[in-house]
């Protein structure tokens, strides 16, 4: 009766396949060929998942060299029928001229226990073997996973929350829409607060505002890069470029002005404006850095504190296609431009932009 049923797929008789399948597999349902039949049967009605679930398991269990080539063969025209499918629907999905916009995707932490789980739906989603995937998905902080037009960016987005992968998806011209005050001094904080701070066209002025209206905060160390020179293995001399000490960054996050007031502890201006603690001879930039938090911990009780960027930036740096076309909004002395500065910003621009979101 397998020679029917091979002729009726021949033929393309899949009604009459489907009879005889039905009465083999009540005699004989473990039997291989029967069980390859099954499969094809699922794959010709669309119904991919069971079809691939059923040759995955004959090349598992079978040792019939037919069987398992003709179930490789059908694992294949799974994966061109897919892979054909997701071309026509990122072609759909980048069609017009706001979805082919560059944007991010970033992959959010998922807890230990339900990685086995996701990364199987990542690796089938994705295309990646399931180590690989396992190895992607983050346990804390994000991880910018991919950039490229919005719209394809989106059509995996969607795929990957919908199998219960967190994650969002950003276009890098909506954080270039956010304006950047960079702020000298705080002149008044109570009860409305008052800064002294420089717009991206580096014009002074000043901003009053609710402490109310602040939603976010943002803090990260900007590493200071000096040229050393130390000796190698051999003992010859040689130049290294070496992390001295960190900048202090903090934002301040204003999404209903469609602003971040940002601030750092070697361009603040602690000698002006509010009196953060007594001033005098003994006081380091350190010292009064921490005395500024804690200003800002007694005003900002209930805002949340985002401080991952650190383990952001280490799955960014190397992403310069995307950094590149950033502007880092940041009035540092660099000898040398540094990806860091940019990805401080991508990091606090994807913060603000879920804030304004949510």
């Amino acid at each position: 009766m397998i020679d029917l049923v091979a002729t009726a797929f021949e033929q393309k008789d899949y009604r009459t396949a489907a009879k005889l399948l039905k009465q083999l597999l009540k005699e004989s349902p473990e039997n291989p060929w029967v069980q390859f039949y099954v499969g094809r049967l699922h794959e010709v009605s669309a119904k991919r998942q069971e079809a691939e679930k059923i040759y995955r398991r004959l090349l598992r269990d079978t040792t019939n060299a037919k069987i398992v080539t003709q179930a490789r063969q059908g694992l294949q025209r799974l994966q061109e029928v897919e892979k054909e499918e997701r071309i026509r629907a990122i072609t759909k999905a980048t069609a017009d001229a706001d979805n082919s916009e560059l944007g991010v995707l970033i992959l959010e932490p998922i807890s230990n226990e339900l990685k086995t789980e996701a990364a199987q739906k990542l690796a089938q989603i994705m295309q990646l073997d399931s180590y690989s995937a396992r190895l992607v998905l983050p346990s804390r902080g994000w991880r910018l996973y991919r950039s490229g037009a919005i719209g394809e960016l989106k059509f995996y987005g969607e795929q990957l929350k919908n199998a219960g992968i967190p994650c969002f998806w950003a276009k890098l011209a909506d954080i270039e829409r956010i304006q950047v005050f960079q702020v000298n001094y705080f002149e008044e904080y109570t009860p409305k607060v008052t800064v002294v701070c420089c717009n991206q066209d580096n014009r002074l002025g000043s901003l009053c505002f609710d402490w109310l209206e602040v939603k976010g905060r943002v803090q990260g160390l900007l590493p200071i890069f000096e040229q050393v020179v130390d000796r190698d293995v051999r003992g010859k001399l040689e130049r290294k470029t070496q992390t001295q000490d960190y900048f202090q960054f903090c934002d301040l996050h204003i999404p209903g002005r469609g602003c971040i007031l940002r601030i750092y502890d070697q361009g603040y201006k602690f000698q002006k404006g509010v009196e953060l603690a007594p001033q005098n001879s003994e006081n380091t930039i350190r010292m009064n850095w921490n005395n500024l938090l804690s200003l800002m911990d007694r005003q900002l009780p209930q805002v949340k504190v985002w401080s991952d960027f650190t383990t952001f930036a280490e799955t960014a740096l190397d992403q310069t296609e995307v950094l590149d076309n950033i502007e880092p909004h940041l009035h540092l002395f660099r000898r040398e431009k540094t990806n860091w500065d940019t990805a401080f910003h991508l990091y606090s621009g994807l913060v603000f932009l879920t804030l304004y979101t949510s």
